[in-house]
């Protein structure tokens, strides 16, 4: 009996906390400033705030003039399975999936003929990996596939500026 009130007691407490804690959304601008951003991504994105373990390994691990390309050369993806993969977003209930085919820097995921040879295929893994992928959730899955794509790319002259 004890317990049973006890379980009672936890459960009125995590109750009126919820509906004292329910903040009003409505989809609009105003609704969404006032919900504020996490400092913290705004530090690890502009780089404003460098973790001296990551400085200390970088220094450590790599030669001074190491760039930011000379990681591409490493990235092999020789453990990607994209089988495995769509079996396993089947698995998990998965409805539709998003691979982000670009990413800032202009790095793409398939053999693009527009990203001055900075892709999967001309550098790292040197297989189409947005392809395999795509191939694998249509031939194995029911699920949708989709792209995200970055216009914006960082190293692009006319965004050097």
């Amino acid at each position: 009996m004890y317990s049973f009130l006890a379980w009672i007691f936890i459960d009125l407490i995590f109750c009126s906390l919820i509906i004292f804690t329910k903040q009003q959304y409505t989809p609009d601008w105003s609704s969404l400033d006032k919900r504020p951003l996490p400092t913290w991504m705004w530090w690890a994105w502009k780089g404003n705030n460098p973790n001296p373990d990551t400085v200390a390994f970088m220094n450590k691990n790599y030669p001074p003039d190491w760039t930011y390309a000379d990681f591409a050369e490493q990235f092999h993806a020789e453990l990607y399975d994209p089988n495995e993969w769509a079996d396993i977003f089947a698995a998990s209930g998965a409805k539709y999936i998003v691979l982000t085919s670009k990413h800032h820097e202009g790095f793409t995921m398939w053999p693009s003929k527009y990203s001055f040879n900075w892709n999967a295929m001309d550098v790292g893994p040197k297989r189409d990996l947005l392809g395999d992928l795509a191939n694998a959730i249509r031939n194995r899955t029911n699920i949708v596939f989709g792209l995200y794509h970055s216009m914006f790319e960082w190293f692009h002259p006319l965004h050097s500026n």
